[in-house]
């Protein structure tokens, strides 16, 4: 290949994961708009993209500055209430499957490291090692959180079985 893809096959190949990665991230309120500013900021930025550069995981990596961006924007914004809830109700990924709520629960309740690293390896199907250039750290550290987050989720989530390592019955929506 001598050049580079049109920009718009790029959004069709990858737009997808990165959706993904996003609700995972965010949750689905706010992933549409984590999805528009990663193509947007990536549309800017591909003129100048290397060839031969892994378009994937570059497209993460924006994805994942642009999931910290609008946590930041929500945790500045004040939220006003008519009344202050007993509990807090943690983001729901879809209303399409019965067991999206429980898994979108079960997320929200990871440490935000363990998340993301499910988001960008097991989703974004990123290495250990671009997991670990993206959240800063080792690749011992991404595998570790990674591995962590995934017990977690067999633990708490009911949707999850006891498979063998590896084996993936369940999909993050």
């Amino acid at each position: 290949m001598t050049g580079k893809q049109p920009f718009e096959a790029i959004v069709s190949a990858h737009g997808s994961t990165v959706l993904r990665v996003c609700r995972t991230v965010l949750g689905s309120a706010d992933a549409d708009d984590a999805w528009s500013e990663t193509f947007l900021s990536a549309m800017k930025a591909y003129p100048d993209l290397p060839a031969d550069a892994n378009v994937e995981a570059w497209l993460v990596t924006i994805a994942h500055r642009k999931a910290i961006d609008v946590t930041r924007a929500a945790a500045r914004r004040a939220i006003p209430v008519a009344e202050t809830p007993d509990t807090a109700t943690p983001p729901v990924a879809g209303d399409t499957e019965p067991d999206a709520a429980e898994l979108a629960q079960a997320l929200a309740k990871l440490p935000a490291k363990q998340k993301q690293a499910i988001a960008y390896h097991y989703l974004a199907g990123l290495h250990y090692a671009e997991v670990a250039a993206i959240l800063g750290g080792s690749a011992d550290a991404a595998r570790r959180a990674a591995a962590d987050g995934i017990a977690t989720l067999r633990r708490s989530y009911p949707g999850a079985h006891q498979g063998a390592p590896g084996e993936h019955r369940y999909t993050i929506p």
